[in-house]
Parts: C-alpha cells; structure tokens; sequence
C-alpha cells in the first residue's frame, strides 16, 4: 500500500530517470543541426579534440551532450541508424554507471556506442564485454564504423587470437571481446 502511495506521488524510478535525463536529452539534440554541417574530416577529428578538452581538464560529463551529438551523426553516416531520444536515455544510464534494460531489438549495441566514445575520451581505452566471440566480432565489425568516423581504433579479442594480435587489440580505443578473455588475459599477465 505504501509502495504504491510513495510510486503516484513520486513517480517509479523510471519515471525519475527520464526526468533527470531529459535536460541532458535536450542538450544533445540541440546540437543536432551543427554536428550534422561538420565535414567527414570535422567529425573524424572528435576523439582528438574533445579528447584533447579531457587533457586540459574538462570533465566526461561536461563533455557529454557534444559527445553523444557527435556519435549519432557517426552512426547516421556509417550505419544510416540514429540514436532516438531513449537510446540516448540509454547511454547517459550506461555512462552513469547504472544498468540500462532493452529489450532484444531495441538497439543495446547502438546505445553503448554513446558511452563507449565518452568514456574513452580520457585515453585509457574501453573494453566492451559480450556474450560470446560471435557477438564480439560482430559488434567490433558492425559499431568499428561508428567509432572509425569519430577518428577511434577498434580492436577486438577472440579465442583463436596469437598473443602478439591481443596486444595490438589491447591498444585500440576500444576492445570488444567476452569476460573469459579479458578474465583470462588478466590471469596470465
């Protein structure tokens, strides 16, 4: 009973997330029109200049509106797929360090592409966890030509990759691959 006074009063936790993204929301799709007038050279250069801003301290979130608006015109030129209003809801829970439920279709590969380019930004890398070496290899396939037009490397680690092929994907921006191999590599080094 009190549950349900305290959910019509205050809303569900889902309604409260929305709430909270929205100005974020706002922000990101106000700069629409200007990431779509950049050049390919323009938006190829994101990740050195808002990576740059990271190096002269600006903080991810700060940086997080120019950041998410970039990657939906990278994902509207490479895959012809733009991020909607709650993808991009998505990507700021994910960035947030919270846990972003979709359902099977409603785009969880698309979405990590928001919070993958932001928080690799600081230019530590970004290992990106799947299920199995199938879905890795796919995804760093298939989101690459996302993060290649925002000027990021890719690599991805499977099973059957020699040692010397997992150092260079581990010098990539992003690192897709599964919890085995990035648990195993973590033991044996």
């Amino acid at each position: 009973m009190f549950g349900s006074l305290a959910k019509s009063l205050f809303g569900s936790d889902n309604d409260r997330a929305v709430k909270k993204f929205a100005p974020q929301v706002a922000a990101i799709n106000a700069l629409e029109e200007a990431c779509a007038a950049l050049s390919d050279d323009e938006l190829r250069a994101s990740f050195a200049d808002l990576g740059g801003e990271v190096a002269n301290g600006a903080s991810l979130d700060s940086l997080l509106p120019q950041a998410f608006a970039r990657v939906r015109e990278a994902a509207k030129r490479a895959l012809g797929q733009r991020h909607y209003d709650v993808q991009l809801m998505g990507g700021i829970a994910l960035h947030s360090g919270q846990i972003s439920e979709m359902k099977t279709g409603e785009g969880k590969t698309l979405v990590a592409t928001l919070a993958v380019f932001l928080n690799a930004l600081n230019g530590k890398g970004v290992h990106v966890v799947t299920v199995n070496d199938y879905l890795a290899s796919r995804d760093a396939a298939w989101m690459g030509r996302v993060y290649e037009r925002l000027g990021m490397s890719v690599g991805c680690i499977t099973g059957d990759l020699p040692d010397e092929g997992r150092r260079l994907a581990y010098k990539a921006d992003v690192t897709y691959g599964t919890n085995n191999e990035f648990g195993f590599d973590y033991l044996r080094d």
